[in-house]
């Protein structure tokens, strides 16, 4: 096949010239980003990952290059040669890292010619995101998407230096394991060698890193894909990447001062710039008291306030009500919203609707008297109480969630997100990290009529409470901690059972019995038989990390080739079927509606 590039060969970037380089000849390759005709003389705007430059066809430089220019379309391939040039008076383009510069053309040969794609490559594309995961490959050529990739690149190799440079070893762990229940489906795959049984992939490499840590590979690590079979939100894919960890012979501090050091390295080498450490810490009960969420986002204020003490004997029965069946009462002071209007006010409660709110009571603070419907069902005392606690001034519009503490800390807890967004109180720009610590070990699920675990079933309980795990289960801590950046978490961990028995008596707990435990989980407790380490870790999920340091609205732009809120890749079109003898091979058949 003839060589299309001949005797030309690239000899940099189109971001890396400059007034140094001024005379020097350059061979650049790349795509069209615009061409434009000025009387005569053609500049096209040259585009590689790394920027643009400005190359120019003068028709008295060269005729019959210039000439050939006139062909050039938007989004062709081409490669020229040519001197590199300062560009005249009144010319500059300050936007560019190149715009003192441009290269006079002296050779021009077109590798590859483009139909129009649909959509200009511009960060902003004018098209919505489903024509844009269509075209994922044009699209990735845009320049917002191309950073956010070369940032996910300098981020994972800032993590590797990091692990490395600590000792890790970068270990991979198998895809194709066993089902084991650890909350979200797994994705199975059907094995043509044993016709009926099926391999799972990994929600995460939870017990293989165990396994390792028996094995005496003391510090692990992997930058490692992940799979859950779950409905997916815009910080969800059903495919996804960890910075997976785990280490011997530590306790919670060990665990956390490493994360805090990769973390910082990540941010110091891919991210804004340092970061301030250590990280502030706050319980799981804290957190749910004042935030109403274990992942809250402490850039602003808005704290939920508890007053249930204060109105749960009062003359509003939906308050009195929810205190004396074991619920809450609280409140967020919206400061200085008094002048929301009432359909601002109803779609607040659609909003917490959403969150198995039952509605939403409000009370605006006027200068004279409060105006809403519930204010005639408080004493004056009631009154003077809820306006010391809440701080309560003309102008405050108060919101009030009452019921079960679950419904009332998630429902309110988001509104708090929804309103801080609408008044403008996060600031995007700055990063504030807090550990969440002290969680609870189960709790208890009332469709299921047992305990589940809340993170998963290998994580320590606190020593202090492991003489009252199976006689009140709820009022067990665990060795767990989450770290969470502006409301999202990012890593999370724990320090691990590494006593058989302990392990048994956990799944004990959660309503296993003795041939189901053996069945799922018998080769780690035969491993934690074998003389097993004290160990914990900590896992990042990548995605959610780089989508708060590239500002992405969603983990979709930080991901090379995502799949959909449903699932699917519209590029090449998966998931798709398959043929009839494949299914046979695997004694499988496809079952229609009518044979369910």
């Amino acid at each position: 096949m003839t060589d299309q590039l001949g005797d030309m060969r690239r000899t940099g970037h189109c971001n890396e010239l400059s007034k140094k380089d001024l005379g020097a000849r350059v061979v650049l390759m790349g795509w069209v980003q615009r061409r434009r005709d000025h009387g005569g003389v053609i500049f096209v705007d040259l585009r590689d990952r790394e920027g643009i430059t400005q190359v120019v066809f003068n028709p008295v430089h060269n005729p019959e290059v210039h000439e050939k220019a006139h062909s050039i379309r938007n989004e062709y391939v081409i490669a020229v040669s040519g001197r590199v040039e300062e560009r005249p008076e009144g010319m500059l383009n300050p936007n560019l890292a190149t715009g003192g510069i441009e290269v006079l053309v002296d050779e021009l040969k077109i590798l590859n010619r483009a139909a129009t794609p649909p959509f200009m490559i511009e960060d902003e594309a004018d098209a919505s995101e489903n024509v844009r995961l269509k075209n994922r490959h044009i699209d990735l050529r845009r320049p917002k998407l191309q950073n956010h990739i070369i940032r996910r690149h300098k981020a994972a190799e800032a993590a590797r230096t990091f692990l490395n440079r600590h000792g890790f070893l970068d270990i991979e762990t198998p895809f194709l394991t066993r089902s084991t229940p650890e909350g979200a489906r797994d994705y199975l795959v059907p094995s043509r060698m044993s016709p009926g049984s099926f391999y799972a992939l990994p929600q995460s490499p939870q017990l293989f890193k165990q396994l390792l840590m028996v094995s005496g590979f003391d510090r692990y690590y992997q930058v490692v894909r992940c799979f859950r079979d779950e409905d997916l939100r815009a910080d969800r894919q059903p495919e996804f990447t960890q910075i997976d960890i785990e280490m011997s012979f530590v306790g919670e501090e060990d665990v956390m001062a490493v994360a805090e050091e990769l973390v910082a390295e990540i941010f110091e080498k891919a991210g804004p710039g340092p970061v301030q450490t250590p990280f502030a810490r706050m319980t799981y009960a804290e957190a749910i008291d004042r935030y109403g969420l274990d992942r809250p986002d402490t850039r602003f204020g808005l704290e939920l306030q508890d007053i249930s003490d204060i109105v749960g004997n009062s003359g509003f029965k939906l308050f009195a009500d929810a205190v004396g069946k074991g619920g809450v009462v609280k409140a967020i002071n919206a400061k200085g919203c008094a002048g929301f209007t009432r359909k601002e006010i109803d779609d607040f409660t659609d909003f917490v609707a959403v969150y198995r709110a039952r509605g939403l009571a409000w009370i605006r603070v006027r200068e004279d008297d409060w105006q809403s419907p519930i204010t005639k069902f408080f004493t004056e005392d009631e009154k003077r109480a809820m306006a010391e606690r809440l701080n309560m001034q003309p102008g405050d519009l108060v919101f009030f969630g009452a019921d079960n503490a679950r419904v009332v800390n998630e429902s309110l807890g988001y509104l708090r997100v929804h309103l801080g967004r609408k008044l403008g109180l996060i600031d995007d720009s700055f990063y504030r990290f807090v550990w969440i610590t002290d969680f609870p070990l189960m709790e208890y699920d009332d469709a299921e009529k047992r305990y589940q675990a809340l993170h998963h079933p290998f994580t320590a309980p606190a020593e202090k409470d492991i003489d009252v795990l199976e006689s009140d289960p709820a009022a067990v801590s665990s060795r767990a901690y989450d770290l969470v950046l502006n409301g999202s978490e990012i890593g999370g961990g724990s320090i691990r059972i590494h006593d058989k028995d302990l392990q048994v008596r956990i799944l004990e707990t959660l309503g296993m019995g003795p041939a189901e435990y053996q069945d799922k989980f018998g080769f780690l407790l035969s491993a934690l038989e074998s003389g097993a380490p004290p160990h914990g870790g900590i896992a990042f999920g990548f995605d959610r990390l780089m989508a708060i340091l590239c500002c992405a609205q969603s983990i979709r732009e930080v991901i090379a080739f995502p799949k959909t809120q449903k699932g699917s890749c519209l590029l090449t079109e998966a998931p798709s079927g398959a043929a009839k003898e494949q299914l046979l091979e695997l004694g499988l058949r496809i079952m229609r509606g009518e044979e369910k």
